[in-house]
């Protein structure tokens, strides 16, 4: 579910709103782009908080970062895609390159200091899933052949 601060980001901030299908041809659009992922703001309290911040951190990266929402029916793909575990995120590419995620909320001064830092990274694959210990020792002792193997992350 969306909300009203969420809807916003599209309606009155002017993010594009992106799914699977387009998020290629929005990404080789721009030098420099951050993927704003809410997740279920009907669990997550801090899905909102994230639309009010993400708004407000673009008002200095004008020009230097174009802002996307990404649309629910495609965040669970695109989460497998950038390969971040929680939400909120704020996924940050240099066109289709993977610079880096920030998947918690900071401090206000903290969130300059670490997206300049990512910017300044060059490109990369998104860092491998790693799985919690509790779950990868529970996998151990139950063994491979009881689990689903479909490749879906939760």
């Amino acid at each position: 579910m969306s909300t009203p601060l969420i809807d916003a980001l599209v309606e009155r901030h002017g993010f594009s709103l992106v799914g699977e299908a387009n998020v290629d041809a929005f990404l080789d659009a721009h030098e420099h782009s951050l993927l704003f992922f809410p997740g279920d703001a009907d669990r997550l309290v801090e899905s909102n908080d994230a639309a009010v911040i993400v708004a407000e951190l673009m008002k200095p990266f004008d020009g230097r970062l174009a802002p996307a929402l990404v649309e629910k029916a495609s965040e669970r793909a695109l989460q497998r895609r950038f390969r971040f575990r929680t939400f909120p995120a704020f996924v940050f590419l240099r066109r289709r390159g993977y610079l880096g995620a920030i998947t918690r909320l900071l401090d206000w001064q903290d969130y300059f200091t670490e997206i300049e830092a990512i910017l300044a990274c060059s490109p990369s694959e998104p860092p491998p899933f790693n799985l919690p210990e509790s779950i990868a020792a529970h996998l151990r002792a139950t063994g491979p052949d009881s689990h689903d193997h479909s490749g879906e992350v939760a």
